[in-house]
């Protein structure tokens, strides 16, 4: 099948009791046994939901791959895979990415004698100085929040061949409609559904999608032993979300193109963030890997002045001012105060993200409605 065509069939099936084309909502907690183990696959919905199943198998589709791993959030996907970890293991990570994952690395895990790396990875020899003998993990943002650097999934996943270590890729900016970490060489995808997959910032939800039978058995044995499970009538609104998530993907590139070069000849603005322009660091490897460059922008007026920023968000009126992205609608963010207010201003500076710096969730409204937000608001 083409992707538009599994984003609306694969993995999903009319209900066996009542033809049912939509996946009903199992809103149960637990199952009826005919004996003692005698079951019909389902015993507690801890452990298994045939809502989330049926989600599950739809995510493995998309991506090619062979288990979907449906969570309560994109945190907790992000746990569970840190669970695979020994203390003493060390991991190379992204130096530019999201806050919550700088914090569950920083404040939760190296407590239990894990150490982190940041690096900026649009170098791999900065990764690669980086390997040693405890290296196991390799997490990889790409494109990175809320500074859209992108980098090269084939040749991360080279260096973790070689190092032995297992290569995450984040992939909740681009969704398998831009981007394929798995065929990239990826062992594991996450995501956080509440963004571009669920598509209506109507749910929260994470995910994980890999090929290794192995690995897939160890993190479901560390979901359902720590319970980080979502509920089905989450789980039926993502499914609903994917259906329509390549026509939401399309329309969120178009009018991310059109919004970036509106910025971009802007005389009040510095500099903007966008992986589809041609002098943006390592276009040409989001050119090879992407199918298009997503609707994530970042801007920074010039001045570089905190105050204007404020001033900009405070003025949109169709950009509305939230946390999160990837909905249908259209946001706005001040990065460091909201998503990366966890990571010490410090260590935002030293990878680029200025207090300055405004992030957009382009949304699928009309461009021109869009454009003329913008410019009355930057003025």
């Amino acid at each position: 099948m083409k992707f538009a065509t599994k984003a609306i069939h694969a993995g999903v099936h009319p209900d066996p009791a009542t033809g049912a084309i939509m996946t009903p909502i199992y809103q149960t907690s637990t199952y009826v046994q005919r004996s003692p183990g005698d079951h019909k696959g389902y015993e507690y919905s801890r452990t298994h939901n045939p809502t989330r199943t049926q989600l599950q198998d739809a995510l493995a589709a998309l991506d090619n791959g062979r288990h979907g791993i449906a969570f309560a959030s994109g945190m907790a996907a992000t746990d569970c895979v840190v669970k695979l970890l020994q203390p003493g293991d060390e991991v190379i990570s992204t130096n530019d990415l999201y806050g919550g994952s700088y914090r569950i690395f920083t404040k939760v895990y190296e407590q239990y004698g894990i150490k982190f790396h940041f690096v900026p990875m649009h170098d791999m020899e900065a990764v690669r100085a980086k390997v040693n003998a405890r290296t196991r993990l390799i997490w990889v943002e790409t494109p990175t929040n809320p500074l859209l650097n992108v980098i090269d999934i084939k040749a991360a996943a080279a260096v973790a061949k070689e190092a032995g270590a297992l290569l995450v890729v984040d992939n909740t900016f681009s969704t398998p409609y831009l981007q394929q970490p798995l065929e990239l060489g990826a062992d594991i995808v996450a995501y956080s559904l509440t963004k571009y997959m669920a598509g209506h910032s109507d749910t929260v939800m994470g995910a994980l999608v890999l090929n290794n039978d192995e690995v897939a058995e160890r993190l479901r044995f560390y979901q359902n032993a720590c319970g980080g499970t979502p509920g089905p009538q989450d789980c039926f609104l993502v499914l609903r979300g994917l259906k329509t998530l390549h026509l939401r993907m399309q329309r969120h590139c178009e009018n991310g193109r059109a919004v970036a070069e509106y910025l971009r000849q802007h005389p009040k603005v510095e500099k903007v963030y966008w992986p589809g322009f041609e002098n943006h660091p390592n276009h040409q490897v989001a050119a090879n890997q992407m199918r298009d460059f997503g609707g994530m922008i970042s801007f920074v007026l010039k001045g570089d002045r905190k105050e204007d920023a404020v001033a900009c968000l405070e003025k949109f009126q169709l950009f509305s001012l939230a946390e999160s992205l990837g909905g249908v609608e259209s946001l706005s963010g001040h990065p460091a105060t909201m998503t990366h207010a966890s990571i010490p201003a410090e260590e935002r500076r030293k990878a680029g993200l200025s207090d300055s710096l405004i992030r957009l969730s382009v949304g699928i409204e009309d461009a021109e409605d869009l454009i003329d937000d913008l410019a009355q608001a930057i003025g």
